[in-house]
């Protein structure tokens, strides 16, 4: 019953966002306010609606009802509690619910915290908004339906849910990236309202940047959560492989990062304005490609949900549809856009410009290196080609070598024209500071090679700058100010270019300094490792709630002193008889221990066994917090919480207008510029 339930409730969100789509745009045509203002009233009960069927699909978990078949196919009677509730997302039906979850509570957020729209724009955002749920709805009535029923026989304990999945990280990782694949929709409808009204203004990019910024650093938590499951949980000891899902949430993120810079200029200067509208709908539309990639069955990953074609297909008709319409609107409206600003050539728009130019082309080129052999197989009749991580790695490192060097001197930056030739006399001296000290630290560690250097070279030079500019903000004719009373624009910005000088650092150390062992281990065998010494003292049989484990117990010392005793695991599981390799590690800020059981080698008690020492790893996850940190921190600004006349005020001036130096440093980019 509680599955006929939700069925029932997703067929009303559905009814919903057909109305939700419908009503306010007959509205905004006709000049009708009551019929504008039902988009609210709509979007709330959308919500409703879907969360109860998530509610039921939840219950129907945790009852241990396989009859119905997703149910069935994701979980077990034996499963955990944690683990049931994490099902509910573990495939592709519930995923999909979840997905669309996500957007009726962005559509929600938008219909009850952007009130300061003005009604008719209100409407055409929230109609956007009420079309893409009409379609996800629609794909999932007809295609993906989660409450279907195994009747009139149906397993008795179920299946199981993927082992891979049966982990913290991905109880919270798919949430996460969700909320910024669908978040995009935001930006993406105000785009779409604004082509549609033919008033492109700079009040679009004010009311756009916040919903950018908060989509953005959801998505950024989402894939930093990805890696940091993919390192400790796959027992490759790896945390970016180029696989073409990772590939798929990293393309949004790429065009979201020049989005939001994009924006910054389109609102303080009035320049881009064109250039934004297109940004915001790639961005939305490369987070669709990558549903559809991972749903569609045309790729293989540990990451891609196995369907069949009729989805694959239906989303692709979709995903045509929206970006097809979408272009064929800008291209209708986007030559009618004017702008009458001129920016120096030594301004910050042109740093903003060639960060843009740079992400846009990463993205492109990544994009390409995905699709190159879905592309080759239909072409060729089935051969195959594999573009693996020496290729992006080739492509991709080198832009964004050059992007740090942009990053580095946008903080230091005017808008307008900046003064060069004190600008390079100071930028010289911190580059040529930030130089002399990675030489010495990796003369010392007894290595040195171009592409070690430079990165953490290009790191510390952002640091510095960013340190320079933290000082001029802080001090003030009487003393300094508090740091808190900094604008939270600037400090979002902040956080995110030291976050990325961080992962920049990390993963040139990891990179460079990582040792790892492959080796045949017997109880009392003993390893050296980087001064550590790794004792393979036991492998023991254990019981876990739903699988039986080798469990090895393995102790690590440091001149003669007990560092810490780790326990890998070798999982089989009860239902399906999957095996799993479940690394242990001591995690530390400067180093990581890591350690795998692999698989029994003869009946010696011999055992292949994997030791990594890993230095600065964490710095990777660290710097990917915070910079989704900076993202979240925007948010705080208090002149996203103007009223309208603030907005119209803005829209009014602000195309001819430069405001102040010191205004303007106070909001720059979140991430790199």
């Amino acid at each position: 019953m509680i599955a006929e339930v939700g069925h029932l409730c997703l067929i009303l969100a559905m009814a919903l966002a057909v109305l939700l789509a419908t009503l306010p745009t007959v509205g905004v045509i006709r000049g009708w306010s009551l019929w504008m203002q039902s988009a609210g009233s709509l979007a709330a009960g959308m919500l409703v609606f879907c969360a109860f069927a998530f509610a039921c699909l939840t219950a129907t978990f945790l009852q241990d009802d396989f009859s119905v078949r997703y149910v069935a196919s994701h979980s077990n009677a034996s499963l955990p509690l944690q683990y049931k509730i994490s099902a509910v997302w573990g495939g592709h039906e519930g995923s999909f619910l979840l997905w669309t979850l996500v957007l009726c509570a962005w559509t929600f957020a938008v219909a009850t915290l952007a009130r300061d729209l003005t009604p008719d724009m209100r409407a055409r955002v929230l109609a956007v908004l009420g079309g893409l749920g009409s379609g996800f709805f629609a794909f999932m009535l007809g295609t993906s339906n989660p409450f279907d029923r195994n009747l009139p026989i149906y397993p008795e304990n179920g299946s199981d849910l993927n082992p891979l999945l049966q982990d913290f990280g991905l109880i919270v990782h798919p949430p996460m990236l969700y909320m910024g694949y669908v978040g995009f929709a935001v930006p993406f409808a105000f785009a779409i309202a604004t082509l549609w009204s033919g008033r492109l203004d700079t009040a679009w990019a004010r009311w756009s940047r916040p919903w950018t910024n908060a989509a953005w650093a959801f998505l950024t938590i989402g894939i930093t959560l990805g890696s940091w499951w993919a390192y400790y949980e796959l027992g490759w000891g790896g945390w970016w492989f180029w696989d073409a899902v990772e590939n798929a949430s990293f393309l949004p993120w790429l065009v979201g990062t020049a989005l939001i810079h994009s924006l910054v200029a389109s609102e303080k200067r009035g320049v881009f304005k064109s250039w934004t509208v297109l940004l915001a709908i790639a961005a939305f539309s490369l987070s669709l490609l990558g549903g559809f990639l991972v749903r569609s069955g045309v790729l293989t990953s540990v990451h891609a949900f196995a369907v069949d074609p009729e989805r694959g297909l239906f989303m692709l008709v979709f995903f045509a549809v929206v970006v097809g319409a979408s272009l064929a609107l800008y291209a209708l409206r986007a030559g009618r856009i004017e702008s009458n600003v001129v920016f120096a050539p030594s301004g910050r728009e042109v740093l903003l410009l060639l960060n843009n130019v740079i992400l846009v082309v990463a993205a492109g080129s990544i994009l390409y290196g995905t699709l190159k052999p879905l592309i080759y197989e239909a072409i060729s009749g089935g051969a195959k080609l594999s573009v693996g991580p020496p290729w992006f790695n080739s492509v991709f490192v080198p832009l964004m070598l050059l992007l740090f060097v942009f990053l580095a001197v946008s903080p230091r930056s005017r808008w307008r024209e900046t003064p060069l030739a004190g600008l390079l006399m100071q930028q010289a001296v911190l580059l040529g500071g930030a130089s002399v000290v990675t030489l010495i630290a990796f003369v010392t560690l007894g290595r040195i090679e171009f592409m070690l250097v430079l990165p953490v070279a290009l790191a510390l030079w952002i640091t510095a700058n960013l340190a320079l500019d933290l000082y001029a903000k802080l001090r003030t004719r009487a003393g300094f100010r508090a740091p808190w009373r900094l604008n939270p624009s600037w400090i979002g910005m902040f956080l995110g270019h030291l976050g990325i000088a961080a992962a920049a650092i990390g993963v040139t150390v990891t990179v460079f300094f990582s040792t790892e062992r492959d080796l045949r281990m017997t109880a009392g065998d003993a390893v050296d490792l980087e001064g550590y010494t790794f004792t393979l003292q036991s492998v023991d049989r254990v019981r876990g709630p739903n699988y039986a484990a080798d469990r090895g117990t393995v102790v690590v010392t440091r001149g003669g002193e007990q560092v810490v005793i780790l326990y890998p695991e070798k999982r089989v599981y009860d239902a399906g008889g999957q095996t799993m390799t479940e690394a242990a590690m001591d995690a530390g800020l400067i180093r990581d221990l890591y350690v795998a059981l692999g698989e029994p080698l003869d009946d010696a008690g011999a055992w292949s066994v994997r030791v990594h020492y890993k230095p600065f790893v964490r710095w990777i996850w660290l710097g990917g917090l915070m910079v989704a940190a900076g993202g979240f921190v925007t948010l705080l600004d208090r002149r996203y919480r103007r009223r309208r006349v603030a907005a119209r005020e803005l829209a009014d001036g602000a195309d001819g207008g430069e405001g102040t130096d010191q205004d303007a440093s106070l909001s720059p980019p979140v991430v790199p510029s």
